[in-house]
Protein backbone atom coordinates (compact mmCIF):
# COMPACT_ATOMS: atom_id res chain seq x y z
CA UNK A 1 0.00 0.00 0.00
CA UNK A 2 1.20 3.48 -0.85
CA UNK A 3 1.74 5.91 2.02
CA UNK A 4 0.71 9.46 1.14
CA UNK A 5 1.39 12.33 3.53
CA UNK A 6 -1.01 15.26 3.55
CA UNK A 7 0.26 18.48 5.09
CA UNK A 8 -1.23 21.95 5.55
CA UNK A 9 -2.76 24.49 7.90
CA UNK A 10 -4.05 23.45 11.31
CA UNK A 11 -6.48 26.39 10.99
CA UNK A 12 -7.94 26.84 7.53
CA UNK A 13 -10.96 28.02 5.58
CA UNK A 14 -13.89 25.77 4.76
CA UNK A 15 -12.73 25.79 1.12
CA UNK A 16 -9.27 24.45 2.05
CA UNK A 17 -10.84 21.94 4.48
CA UNK A 18 -13.08 20.68 1.66
CA UNK A 19 -10.10 20.36 -0.68
CA UNK A 20 -8.23 18.35 1.98
CA UNK A 21 -11.26 16.10 2.47
CA UNK A 22 -11.40 15.46 -1.27
CA UNK A 23 -7.68 14.57 -1.28
CA UNK A 24 -8.24 12.14 1.60
CA UNK A 25 -11.12 10.46 -0.25
CA UNK A 26 -9.03 10.08 -3.39
CA UNK A 27 -6.13 8.53 -1.46
CA UNK A 28 -8.46 5.99 0.15
CA UNK A 29 -10.17 5.18 -3.17
CA UNK A 30 -6.75 4.11 -4.45
CA UNK A 31 -6.14 1.99 -1.32
CA UNK A 32 -3.45 4.36 -0.07
CA UNK A 33 -2.64 4.97 3.58
CA UNK A 34 -3.04 8.58 4.66
CA UNK A 35 -0.35 9.99 6.95
CA UNK A 36 -0.72 13.43 8.52
CA UNK A 37 0.01 15.40 11.65
CA UNK A 38 -3.22 14.10 13.18
CA UNK A 39 -4.66 17.37 14.43
CA UNK A 40 -7.15 19.92 13.02
CA UNK A 41 -7.59 21.82 9.76
CA UNK A 42 -6.13 20.21 6.63
CA UNK A 43 -5.10 17.16 8.67
CA UNK A 44 -8.62 16.59 9.95
CA UNK A 45 -10.22 17.25 6.57
CA UNK A 46 -7.95 14.75 4.82
CA UNK A 47 -8.47 12.12 7.51
CA UNK A 48 -12.26 12.62 7.41
CA UNK A 49 -12.25 12.15 3.64
CA UNK A 50 -10.16 9.00 3.86
CA UNK A 51 -12.46 7.52 6.52
CA UNK A 52 -15.54 8.25 4.34
CA UNK A 53 -14.00 5.90 1.76
CA UNK A 54 -12.98 3.27 4.33
CA UNK A 55 -9.30 4.25 4.26
CA UNK A 56 -6.61 3.86 6.90
CA UNK A 57 -5.31 7.01 8.63
CA UNK A 58 -2.16 7.54 10.67
CA UNK A 59 -1.60 10.69 12.71
CA UNK A 60 1.88 11.69 13.86
CA UNK A 61 0.82 13.56 16.99
CA UNK A 62 3.07 16.41 18.19
CA UNK A 63 1.93 16.27 21.81
CA UNK A 64 2.18 13.60 24.49
CA UNK A 65 -1.42 12.35 24.28
CA UNK A 66 -3.27 10.24 21.73
CA UNK A 67 -6.40 12.09 22.90
CA UNK A 68 -5.17 15.12 20.91
CA UNK A 69 -5.69 13.29 17.62
CA UNK A 70 -8.69 14.27 15.54
CA UNK A 71 -11.56 11.73 15.58
CA UNK A 72 -10.71 10.40 12.10
CA UNK A 73 -7.27 9.07 13.00
CA UNK A 74 -7.07 5.28 13.22
CA UNK A 75 -3.49 5.01 14.43
CA UNK A 76 -2.16 7.90 16.51
CA UNK A 77 1.62 7.89 16.86
CA UNK A 78 2.34 9.98 19.93
CA UNK A 79 5.72 11.74 19.74
CA UNK A 80 5.87 14.57 22.26
CA UNK A 81 8.17 16.23 19.69
CA UNK A 82 6.04 19.30 18.81
CA UNK A 83 7.17 20.70 15.43
CA UNK A 84 10.07 18.25 15.23
CA UNK A 85 7.46 15.60 14.45
CA UNK A 86 7.26 17.11 10.95
CA UNK A 87 10.30 15.09 9.93
CA UNK A 88 8.49 11.88 10.95
CA UNK A 89 5.50 12.77 8.77
CA UNK A 90 7.85 13.22 5.81
CA UNK A 91 10.06 10.18 6.46
CA UNK A 92 6.98 7.96 6.84
CA UNK A 93 5.48 9.10 3.51
CA UNK A 94 6.34 8.00 -0.02
CA UNK A 95 4.91 11.24 -1.42
CA UNK A 96 3.61 14.45 0.16
CA UNK A 97 0.60 16.50 -0.88
CA UNK A 98 0.88 20.04 0.49
CA UNK A 99 -2.39 21.95 0.72
CA UNK A 100 -2.07 25.66 1.43
CA UNK A 101 -0.04 25.96 4.64
CA UNK A 102 2.10 28.24 6.71
CA UNK A 103 5.61 27.82 8.13
CA UNK A 104 5.08 24.33 9.55
CA UNK A 105 4.00 23.19 6.10
CA UNK A 106 7.01 24.96 4.61
CA UNK A 107 9.31 23.02 6.95
CA UNK A 108 7.74 19.73 5.87
CA UNK A 109 8.12 20.69 2.21
CA UNK A 110 11.79 21.48 2.83
CA UNK A 111 12.39 18.14 4.56
CA UNK A 112 10.63 16.30 1.74
CA UNK A 113 12.72 18.01 -0.92
CA UNK A 114 15.90 17.36 1.09
CA UNK A 115 15.05 13.64 1.41
CA UNK A 116 13.85 13.27 -2.21
CA UNK A 117 10.24 12.60 -1.24
CA UNK A 118 8.03 13.88 -4.09
CA UNK A 119 5.97 16.98 -3.18
CA UNK A 120 2.72 17.81 -4.94
CA UNK A 121 1.39 21.28 -4.23
CA UNK A 122 -2.21 22.51 -4.09
CA UNK A 123 -2.37 26.27 -3.44
CA UNK A 124 0.82 26.08 -1.40
CA UNK A 125 4.35 27.46 -1.25
CA UNK A 126 6.11 27.86 -4.60
CA UNK A 127 9.69 27.76 -3.32
CA UNK A 128 11.15 25.18 -5.68
CA UNK A 129 10.73 23.90 -9.21
CA UNK A 130 10.81 20.44 -7.63
CA UNK A 131 7.31 20.95 -6.23
CA UNK A 132 4.85 19.41 -8.70
CA UNK A 133 1.84 21.67 -9.09
CA UNK A 134 -1.63 20.13 -9.14
CA UNK A 135 -4.86 21.71 -10.31
CA UNK A 136 -7.28 19.83 -8.05
CA UNK A 137 -7.55 16.94 -5.58
CA UNK A 138 -7.80 14.16 -8.18
CA UNK A 139 -4.82 15.56 -10.09
CA UNK A 140 -2.76 15.82 -6.87
CA UNK A 141 -3.44 12.24 -5.79
CA UNK A 142 -2.84 10.85 -9.29
CA UNK A 143 0.49 12.67 -9.44
CA UNK A 144 1.45 11.46 -5.96
CA UNK A 145 0.78 7.82 -6.85
CA UNK A 146 2.59 8.16 -10.19
CA UNK A 147 5.68 9.72 -8.58
CA UNK A 148 6.18 6.95 -6.03
CA UNK A 149 9.01 4.74 -7.18
CA UNK A 150 8.38 1.02 -7.57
Amino acid sequence: MRRIGVIGDAVCSEKIMGLAEEVGREIAKRKGILICGGLTGVMEGAARGAKKEGGLTIGIIPSESADDANPFIDIPIVTGLRDARNIIVVRSSQAIIAIHGKYGTLSEIAFALKFSVPVIGLHTWEVSHDIVSASNAVDAVEKAFNLIQG
